[in-house]
């Protein structure tokens, strides 16, 4: 198949490429964020932990609306990469829910005064974290491949409203979490330029490594599946 071609062939030979470049990146971000960037004037040094928080939300959004375009391939064409690629988004996805969840707890603590507090932003979030783990559990409900990955299309299509839930429930609702301070209806970015420019390189530095994870998971699912294949 040609997907299969182009993961084994193509993908592979820029893979090794890709990790320096993320790798690279993740170590500039990291410096930018615990040393160049200037300390914050009312919470101080706790808040370069945002430069973690606030990629991981990125990337947690990112994975699951690749989930939901992927699922809509899969039940457009049937073609097993799209569920391919639809696993590997949702188990990244997960894992940086989850990371995102711990650096909000850590961030809360000295802020707030309390590791978890149940205001909309983390409320909507820990349902977001729960909802794609769930998928994944449904993937191992069937050992029919169509069936299995018709139902997590479906479940993944469902699922991605949540998405636009989370980023706007500190809007919607009366919430502890801060408004947005890059993203405003209200103008500029509310953030100094050196805080901005610290928090684009990381936003970049975890996307290239979101980038890594996937290019590696997508050919692990798909040699999978010729396993699978082969055995039927």
């Amino acid at each position: 198949m040609i997907e299969t071609t182009f993961w084994r062939g193509s993908v592979p030979r820029v893979r090794p490429l890709l990790g320096i470049v993320a790798a690279a990146s993740f170590v500039v971000a990291s410096y930018m964020a615990l040393v160049w960037a200037p300390t914050d004037a009312v919470q101080g040094d706790v808040y370069r932990i945002l430069y973690v928080h606030v990629p991981l939300a990125w990337l947690a959004y990112l994975a699951f609306v690749i989930v939901f375009l992927a699922s809509i391939g899969w039940l457009w064409t049937k073609r097993p990469v799209f569920d391919a690629i639809a696993v590997a988004s949702a188990e990244i996805g997960v894992l940086f829910t989850g990371l995102f969840l711990v650096a909000g707890s850590i961030w809360a603590k000295p802020t707030w005064g309390v590791w978890w507090t149940w205001e909309p932003r983390l409320v909507t979030t820990a349902i977001m974290f729960v909802m794609y783990v769930g998928y994944l559990l449904l993937r191992s409900l069937s050992p029919d491949f169509s069936r299995r990955a018709t139902r997590a299309a479906i479940f993944g299509i469902v699922a991605v409203i949540d998405v636009p839930i989370v980023h706007l429930s500190v809007l919607w609702a009366n919430s502890l979490h801060q408004l947005p301070t890059v993203l405003r209806a209200s103008g500029s970015p509310a953030l100094d330029s050196a805080m901005l420019l610290t928090l684009m390189v990381s936003l970049a530095a975890y996307t290239l490594i979101y980038v890594y994870f996937m290019s590696a998971r997508i050919s692990l699912e798909l040699a999978r599946q010729e396993r699978s294949w082969a055995t039927t």
